[in-house]
């Protein structure tokens, strides 16, 4: 559904699927089988330019209105951010960084 609210959205297959990071080819066959699932076209592909039927707008309509109903649901029922701080376990010291200097020594020379 993702893919055709994109297509839907730019009414440009090609510039979809690059927005999209698919193929132009799957991009079309992902709508091409949506349509075939629904049993009716969603674009009007005898027209000049590309352009969506009466029933595309409508499916257009519904899923945005399913998708900005699903984002708020899964906005409600993540976690809130933060938490339980945890103390630190070390010795009072920062920790060695591997291939950092420490302070103090010389460096071996070969």
């Amino acid at each position: 559904m993702k893919l055709f609210v994109a297509a839907a959205t730019e009414l440009h297959f090609a510039h979809a699927a690059r927005a999209m990071g698919v193929s132009r080819t799957a991009m079309i066959a992902s709508v091409k089988a949506l349509e075939a699932e629904l049993g009716y076209p969603l674009f009007d592909y005898g027209a000049a330019t590309t352009t969506l039927t009466a029933d595309g707008t409508a499916l257009l309509a519904a899923t945005r209105y399913e998708m900005k109903r699903s984002a708020a649901a899964a906005a409600a029922s993540a976690p809130a951010p933060g938490g339980k701080a945890k103390a630190s376990k070390g010795k009072g010291r920062t920790p060695a960084v591997k291939g950092a200097p420490r302070v103090g020594k010389r460096r071996q020379s070969r």
